[in-house]
């Protein structure tokens, strides 16, 4: 797409060009679908719709420990991203990054999330605020970490959205008004605003945003001046058929000498990587996660969280 804008001053040509690379987003706010892909490209057969299944999402049930990769000698090669551990060597790095934020006024406790609808509060790590049972059966120092960030894990916020890209979060338009989001700020500017978090993860990805990696870096250079430590994290689905948006995190992973949660490792043992074709949106393929997907996807976000903000406390 080769799309080129100005954050925070477009211009109605720009927006209705930002609009339709937005839309490229795999996951959609209900009311208004957007324009998708036709079936044609996307190459995989869908796999169907699973029914219930045995582990549902707010279950005490918590999915086994997984094995963590050795961890590779420094500096890792994002083309070998694929060798990464789930739970990430935490670069000491994030230290620098966490005090310089201590000292803009930014709340120790608080985590945000850059995420599209597999981010959303009931599907990924809401039951963490939600459900004592759940927290109750978790290992005590992962039930530490959730009493460290409790009420940010079940919050809803304008970077939290179906369909959103790394494009969307630096639109203006994107959050509609929302949140108490003002007329000129971003969903990233908004967020920072009303929420003052010292970690953030980037959960984007399933898309066909072809300026991904350029709209990462805008948004990774505010966080790190802001004092926010980014998570990046890779994913589950190959919807753009050449794994390069896990390449991008792996790639900016090293550039910027911080954190990548490698879920897409964390899945490797199940069938279809724990993928499932949405039987109401066929064209999609299988994007979605399955309860089990969405079992380890919780549960890997929150030992990265985990290691994360202990090496920033310096633990």
């Amino acid at each position: 797409m080769g799309i080129g804008w100005s954050v925070g001053t477009p211009s109605k040509r720009v927006l209705a060009v930002l609009l339709g690379t937005v839309l490229f987003g795999a996951c959609h706010a209900s009311g208004t679908p957007p324009k998708q892909p036709s079936a044609s490209a996307v190459s995989k057969t869908p796999v169907s719709e699973p029914a219930p299944s045995l582990i549902r999402i707010g279950e005490t049930t918590t999915p086994r420990p997984l094995p963590t990769a050795a961890p590779s000698p420094a500096p890792m090669s994002a083309e070998a991203w694929q060798s990464w551990p789930v739970v990430p060597v935490v670069p000491l790095h994030v230290r620098e990054i966490f005090d310089r934020g201590q000292s803009l006024g930014n709340d120790a406790h608080a985590f945000s999330i850059l995420g599209d609808c597999q981010s959303v509060g009931d599907i990924f790590l809401g039951v963490y605020d939600t459900q004592p049972s759940v927290v109750a059966s978790l290992p005590s120092q992962l039930q530490e970490t959730v009493a460290y960030f409790a009420g940010s894990f079940n919050r809803e916020s304008p970077t939290i959205k179906s369909g959103t890209t790394a494009g969307a979060l630096l639109w203006i338009e994107w959050h509609e008004g929302q949140y108490t989001c003002g007329p000129n700020e971003t969903p990233v500017d908004c967020e920072l605003r009303l929420h003052r978090p010292s970690f953030v993860i980037i959960n984007v990805g399933t898309h066909y945003e072809s300026r991904n990696i350029d709209y990462l870096r805008r948004i990774l250079d505010q966080l790190v001046a802001n004092g926010v430590v980014p998570i990046l994290a890779t994913k589950a689905d190959n919807r753009e058929l050449d794994e390069r948006i896990n390449l991008d995190m792996a790639t900016l992973a090293v550039e910027y000498d911080v954190p990548l949660w490698n879920f897409w490792a964390a899945t490797g043992d199940l069938p279809n990587r724990g993928l499932y074709t949405k039987t109401s949106e066929p064209h999609l393929g299988d994007i979605y996660l399955n309860e089990e997907g969405l079992q380890r996807h919780r549960f890997t976000a929150l030992e990265t969280l985990d290691v994360v903000r202990r090496t920033a406390l310096g633990e």
